[in-house]
C-alpha cells in the first residue's frame, strides 16, 4: 500500500481518521493498529521482523537504564543484532555474489527478498537505543509505545528518520487543534499532488528516454541522454519529498511534529550545502552516530579523512547492496574533499549553482544504473561518445510535448511557491482589502484543487511506486 494509491486516499487514512478521532482515549492503540496492518499488507511475514527488532531493542535499553555499568556491552550486543539482521536481508546475497563471481563458491545463491522499511526502521530503533546510552532520552517501559514509534505507518516505509526525543513527549501528551489538522491537510494534499502530478509524469519521461538495455542506451541521442537523467532529477526529489511531506503532514493531523527531511535542495551552491538539504534526517544520523564518534573533523586531516570517507561509503551502501551505490557515495566523498582541501570558497558564486547542479545530475546517472555496463554507455553518450548522435527528433517531440510539465516541475524543486505564498500572507495583513480577499480564496481553493488534480493523475496510472520503498 502506498500513500498515492486510491485505496489509501478513500479507504484506509479515512477509516483511521474517523476512529482516531472518535476514540480519543485509545488513539495510541488505534494508530499502532492501523500501522501494523498498513506495514503488514505488503508482507505479512515481515511484520514478525519489525515486531522482533522492536522488542530486542527494548529490551536492550531496558537493561542499559538498569545495569548502567554494563550499559556499553548491552549497546555492542544490540547493535550487532541489529546490524547483522539488516546486513542478511540486505547485503547477504550482494556478498555472496561478489564472492561467487571471484572464487566460483558457492555454486547457487539464495535470493533473500528486502523486507520494506527495514533500513528505516533499522535505523529509528539504532538511534532510539544510542540516545538511550547517552542519557539523552529514557527508555520506554511499555513495549507497545515503542512498537508505535517504530511502526508509524506515516515514516515507518520511507522516513523521515525519526528519532524517539522528536515523538518521545508526544506519543502520551500530543494535543491536536484545528489549526494542526488544517496544515497536516494542506501538507499532504502539497505531497500528494508532488507524487501524483509532477512525479509520476517525470518518471514515465525519464523511462522513455533512458530505455533499460545497453542497446537501446547506445541508440539514444547525447541530449536524450541529459534530459532522461534530468527528468530522473526532478523525479526523485519530487518523488521521495513528497512521501516526506506526506508523512509529515499524516503526523501533524493526529499531534506529531515531525521534523523537516528535505529544504530545497536543488538551489544549493556547494556539494555540501547540497547534503546540508537533501534528506537531512539520513544526513543527521550518519553525522551524529558515525562521523561525530569517530571523532568528526577535530582530530588530524588524515583521520578526518578517513571518517568522511566511512561515512560516505557507509552512505552509498545504505541505499543499496549494489556496486553503484557504493560508487555515487565515493563519488560524493571525491568532490566533498575537494571542497574543503583543495578549492574551498575559490568558486565564485554566479559559477557555483551550476557546478553544483551538474554534480549532483552526473551523481543521479550513477544512483540510477545498477547495471554497470548500462551506467558505462550513458557516461560515455553524456559526453557524445557512442550514441545516436546529439539529437533525434523523438527527444525533440518528448520535450516539446512536456514543456509545461517540466517548467511546473522545476519550479516545485525551489522555494517560488512557499515565498509567493509568504508574500501574500503578509500582504493581506496589510489591509488592503483586495488581497485579503484573494489570499482567502486562494488558501482556500489550494487543497481541494490540490486534491482534485492529484486524483485525476492517479486515476488509471499504471506508474505509482515511490523510488525510496527500495531502501
Amino acid at each position: 500500500m502506498v500513500f498515492s494509491s486510491l485505496f489509501f486516499l478513500f479507504v484506509f487514512l479515512i477509516c483511521n481518521l474517523i476512529v482516531y478521532f472518535f476514540n480519543v482515549k485509545y488513539r495510541n492503540i488505534i494508530l499502532l493498529a492501523f500501522s501494523l496492518i498498513f506495514y503488514s499488507w505488503g508482507g505479512p511475514r515481515y511484520l514478525i521482523l519489525l515486531i522482533g527488532d522492536t522488542f530486542i531493542s527494548w529490551i536492550f535499553a531496558l537493561l542499559m537504564e538498569k545495569y548502567p555499568k554494563y550499559k556499553k556491552i548491552f549497546l555492542i550486543l544490540d547493535l550487532v543484532f541489529m546490524l547483522s539482521v539488516l546486513g542478511i536481508f540486505k547485503y547477504l546475497g550482494f556478498i555472496l555474489t561478489n564472492i561467487q563471481h571471484i572464487f566460483h563458491v558457492p555454486k547457487e545463491i539464495v535470493q533473500i527478498v528486502l523486507p520494506i522499511g527495514i533500513s528505516f526502521y533499522t535505523f529509528q530503533l539504532i538511534s532510539y537505543d544510542v540516545d538511550v546510552y547517552k542519557e539523552k532520552v529514557k527508555a520506554q517501559p511499555v513495549f507497545w509505545k515503542l512498537l508505535l514509534y517504530s511502526s508509524l505507518f506515516h515514516q515507518c516505509i520511507a522516513g523521515p528518520i525519526v528519532r524517539y526525543e522528536t515523538v518521545a513527549n508526544e506519543i502520551d501528551h500530543r494535543k491536536v487543534n484545528l489549526n494542526d489538522v488544517y496544515y497536516g491537510i494542506r501538507r499532504f494534499s502539497i505531497g500528494l499532488a508532488k507524487k501524483a502530478v509532477l512525479a509520476n509524469s517525470c518518471a514515465s519521461i525519464a523511462d522513455t528516454l533512458l530505455p533499460s538495455g545497453t542497446q537501446a542506451l547506445h541508440a539514444q541521442s547525447t541530449l536524450g541522454l541529459w534530459a532522461g537523467v534530468i527528468m530522473y532529477t526532478l523525479q526523485i526529489y519530487l518523488d521521495f519529498s513528497a512521501y516526506s511531506d506526506m508523512a509529515i503532514g499524516m503526523g501533524r493531523m493526529v499531534g506529531f511534529h515531525y521534523l523537516e527531511n528535505f529544504n530545497y535542495p536543488y538551489v544549493a551552491c556547494s556539494v555540501q550545502d547540497f547534503w546540508r538539504r537533501w534528506h537531512i534526517s539520513l544526513s543527521t544520523f550518519f553525522r551524529d552516530y558515525v562521523y561525530i564518534p569517530l571523532g568528526g573533523n577535530r582530530v588530524s586531516k588524515r583521520k578526518t579523512i578517513r571518517n568522511l570517507a566511512i561515512v560516505w561509503f557507509l552512505t552509498g551502501l545504505w541505499h543499496g547492496a549494489s556496486w553503484n551505490y557504493i560508487f555515487w557515495g565515493l563519488y560524493y566523498l571525491a568532490f566533498l574533499l575537494m571542497e574543503r582541501y583543495v578549492y574551498k570558497d575559490k568558486i565564485k558564486k554566479g559559477w557555483s549553482h551550476i557546478y553544483t547542479l551538474l554534480v549532483v545530475v552526473v551523481g543521479w546517472t550513477i544512483f540510477r544504473f545498477e547495471n554497470l555496463s548500462e551506467l558505462k554507455t550513458v557516461l560515455c553518450g553524456m559526453i557524445g561518445i557512442n550514441t545516436g548522435g546529439f539529437v533525434n527528433l523523438a527527444c525533440i517531440t518528448q520535450l516539446k510535448t512536456n514543456l509545461f510539465l517540466i517548467l511546473f516541475s522545476m519550479i516545485a524543486c525551489t522555494n517560488l511557491g512557499n515565498m509567493m505564498h509568504n508574500a501574500l500572507t503578509y500582504l493581506s495583513k496589510t489591509g488592503n482589502q483586495f488581497f485579503f480577499y484573494f489570499y482567502n480564496i486562494i488558501d482556500t481553493l489550494t487543497v481541494p484543487v490540490l486534491l482534485f488534480l492529484s486524483f485525476l493523475a492517479l486515476i488509471g496510472n499504471n506508474y505509482n511506486p515511490f523510488l525510496y520503498f527500495q531502501f
